[in-house]
């Protein structure tokens, strides 16, 4: 299974590369069912994958100008005290066994793999759900919408610190709606934001765990190129036009995980 986890990995980074998120959704089940590994483990595996890609593709945007790193301040600030407090405090709190019903057992893995399912479904329609931009924007204008920013960069930050996601499909429309950012600097601020998040959360807690550097070196360097190809896509390709179909793909993985865990 592992070549095929060797594929997808090129299409997390494509995801991050043509739409600014995306790819953090792909990332756990991922490493959780074609690699093999716990859900907990996938979760810090996953910090590092995205993190590095999302660091590497920010750099096309950067340099055509389109982060905004005082926006990126905005937003990132809660979004890493949140994630800190999440993998430090709030997690370790969640015992190995969450629920039992008899032969029904939710164990701490089974729980984060839900989590991270009903994320992936909310995800979906986040990205199937036809724009109303337009109008939300012209209510931002009127509004200093900096507080809500916060607020929900630091909702990011507990999202990603749980399951391991970078909250891309929730930083773009927060951005774009909230702080009236054009897209495609939106597309080149999350990717920072994404960034920041997820190897800060990799490294406030990796210490805690053992680590296979040549794995996840080898699923690091191919996201990696996929989001260069992403990046070089992004050109030719409206990634808003994709976005449908790509929610479409994360519900039905959502769909699947919930199926697997709790039905086999």
């Amino acid at each position: 299974m592992e070549i095929f986890g060797y594929i997808a990995s090129v299409f997390i980074g494509i995801s991050l590369g043509l739409i600014g998120g995306g790819g953090s959704i792909l990332t756990v089940p991922v490493l959780v069912y074609l690699f093999g590994i716990d859900a907990f483990l996938a979760t810090e595996y996953s910090f590092f994958i995205v993190g590095i890609s999302s660091l590497v593709g920010s750099f096309s945007y950067f340099k055509k100008g389109l982060v905004d790193f005082k926006t990126a301040f905005i937003f990132g600030v809660p979004s890493i005290v949140s994630i800190f407090l999440t993998r430090n405090f709030l997690l370790p709190l969640i015992p190995g066994e969450v629920f039992r019903r008899g032969n029904f057992i939710v164990t701490k893995d089974i729980f984060l793999l839900l989590l991270f399912a009903g994320l992936m479904i909310t995800a979906s329609y986040k990205m199937i759900r036809k724009r109303v931009g337009l109008k939300i924007e012209t209510i931002a204008s009127e509004n200093n919408n900096t507080p809500l920013a916060v607020a929900e960069g630091s909702v990011v930050g507990i999202l990603t610190g749980l399951v391991g996601a970078g909250g891309g499909f929730i930083i773009i429309p927060a951005l774009v709606n909230l702080l009236k950012t054009p897209m495609k600097v939106a597309i080149g601020t999350s990717l920072i934001i994404i960034s920041l998040n997820s190897l800060i959360g990799f490294f406030s807690s990796s210490n805690h765990i053992r680590i296979d550097w040549n794995l996840l070196g080898r699923i690091s360097a191919i996201a990696v190129v996929g989001i260069i190809i992403g990046a070089q896509l992004s050109k030719k390709i409206d990634g808003k036009k994709l976005k449908p179909v790509f929610g479409w793909f994360i519900l039905v993985m959502g769909i699947y995980i919930i199926i697997k865990e709790l039905f086999f």
